[in-house]
């Protein structure tokens, strides 16, 4: 990709979030990350070039030196920082306005910098061989895994349903969505193979923001924020089908297609990366592995073992969310402390790390945090810096690549088969899992995530768990009938 010779032709719009747009190279796979900030402020940008490119270092810095340590290298796909021309960002932000969702139109594209964060296409992987059936990429936003035991906790809810499902309550009751999501995060988190398929068959039912299924970097699946509009479940399925006709399989139903897809992501889940660590028991206690909110059934997996591969992605996902000891509530008085030192001690806030730099020094500071409050802003600021990172922890997303394999293709002599899974069956897929969404959360958003996090708690004690009339509609016939039973197939490490 030469950057002296960028031409808006060859990109397209991709998607976009709170704070950034995305295009995707027509051919390379490759996407480009651009800011965004609101649309009053599109003639005059709210900060210089040089600090937007800081922006943009920062976000690679954190994930590269400090989330890549806490995750493991192998997830993390961390980009780099490029510079531009002014004249292409300007004809990009043009040609991709119209493509843009209406409500996503209150921000602009910031056109001034010319800064952007490049980064592989994870939902359009390379094909090893052109003959090949498009590849799939799975995005999933598994949200937080685990329930609060601070002591700090004010309301008892919040130990026993957790943050997702009480979050959803608030979500449909303000209209940002239509319906409830029966998923549940800490089924996913469970390590139970049943309670995981159980909680991906919802994330299906009802994507949200939270799943989405791409088909050679087009998003197939998803759902739009506010609308009535239901998922059109047998026409994924039409297109899931042709990437799981095995020999004689040729006449499948659309139950066992689903189910076939929904065990091929439990499998990648649970699926390593080098070496083989073994499964790490939940020591988390029965408590804070279930959510009472969850429509699973636990008496179906009363004597089955809890727990997730120490390799796995997820674990080491809910084991950096857990770096949240404390809770929003016990942390923000310790927020305040900092907070009133930085008034007193202004120059101090590039000393504390508090806007980075995120390298090794962050690292250790949130890593060799005291086990107790010696009252100190150091203290306060270790237990900062580990709760932004959990938070970052809690709102990133796994993406799963799926290559199809043909019978005809030899094994790489590295390729293993998955833990406990044998199969005279040709295995389906290669794939691989990564990482997204990890720019660190800044110091200053803490008030706001107290306040929100008693907004939620308040509705839920105030609906007492009740939705509104037509928020909760009846499973699809395909999710009502799908077997219980474990399919086969097979998955290799990419």
């Amino acid at each position: 990709m030469e950057l002296d010779k960028m031409d808006e032709n060859d990109w397209k719009y991709h998607g976009e979030g709170n704070k950034s747009l995305v295009v995707s190279h027509v051919q390379l796979s490759r996407v480009l990350r651009l800011l965004k900030y609101p649309a009053e402020d599109s003639e005059n940008p709210p900060q210089t070039a040089e600090q937007a490119f800081r922006q943009i270092q920062n976000i690679v810095d954190f994930s590269s030196s400090v989330m890549s340590s806490l995750l493991g290298g192998k997830f993390i796909r961390s980009g780099e920082v490029v510079k531009l021309p002014l004249e292409f960002v300007r004809q990009l932000s043009i040609k991709v306005q119209h493509q843009r969702p209406a409500w996503r139109c209150d921000k602009v594209m910031d056109i001034y910098s010319g800064c952007a964060l490049c980064l592989p296409n994870l939902t359009s992987p390379p094909l090893h061989q052109p003959t090949h059936t498009p590849p799939l990429c799975i995005e999933i936003k598994p949200k937080c895994g685990f329930l609060p035991s601070s002591k700090h906790v004010s309301k008892d809810i919040k130990t026993k349903v957790c943050r997702f499902c009480m979050h959803q309550h608030y979500k449909v009751a303000n209209g940002k969505w239509k319906r409830r999501s029966l998923y549940c995060p800490l089924d996913l988190f469970s390590g139970n193979r049943q309670r995981m398929q159980f909680a991906i068959r919802h994330l299906i039912e009802e994507p949200q923001n939270n799943f989405k299924i791409f088909k050679s970097g087009q998003c197939i699946y998803s759902s739009k924020e506010g609308s009535d509009e239901l998922m059109d479940l047998n026409s994924l399925l039409h297109q899931l089908r042709p990437y799981f006709l095995h020999g004689i399989n040729r006449h499948m139903t659309n139950k066992a297609v689903l189910n076939d897809f929904i065990q091929v992501l439990v499998n990648a889940l649970l699926g390593g990366g080098e070496g083989d660590e073994g499964v790490v028991t939940d020591r988390r206690g029965e408590g804070r592995s279930f959510c009472e909110a969850s429509v699973f059934n636990k008496e179906r997996t009363r004597h089955a073992s809890q727990g997730l591969p120490s390799d796995s992605v997820l674990f080491r996902i809910l084991q950096t969310q857990m770096l949240d000891t404390l809770d929003i509530e016990g942390l923000y008085p310790l927020y305040r402390r900092v907070e009133q030192y930085l008034q007193d001690f202004p120059k101090k806030r590039s000393h504390l790390q508090i806007d980075g730099p995120y390298n090794e020094a962050f690292l250790e500071k949130l890593q060799k945090c005291p086990a107790e409050d010696d009252g100190s802003v150091e203290y306060a600021v270790a237990k900062v810096h580990q709760y932004r990172v959990a938070m970052t922890a809690k709102d990133c997303s796994i993406m799963i690549a799926l290559v199809p394999r043909t019978e005809e293709e030899d094994e790489d002599e590295g390729q293993r088969r998955l833990r406990d899974f044998i199969s005279s069956r040709p295995s389906a897929f290669s794939y691989s899992v990564s990482i997204l969404d990890l720019d660190p959360k800044p110091f200053d958003s803490i008030t706001s995530q107290l306040r929100l996090d008693q907004k939620i708690v308040s509705c839920y004690l105030r609906t007492g768990g009740a939705l509104p009339k037509g928020s909760l509609l009846p499973l699809p016939d395909i999710f009502a009938a799908a077997e219980r039973e474990d399919c086969t197939l097979l998955l290799h490490p990419m």
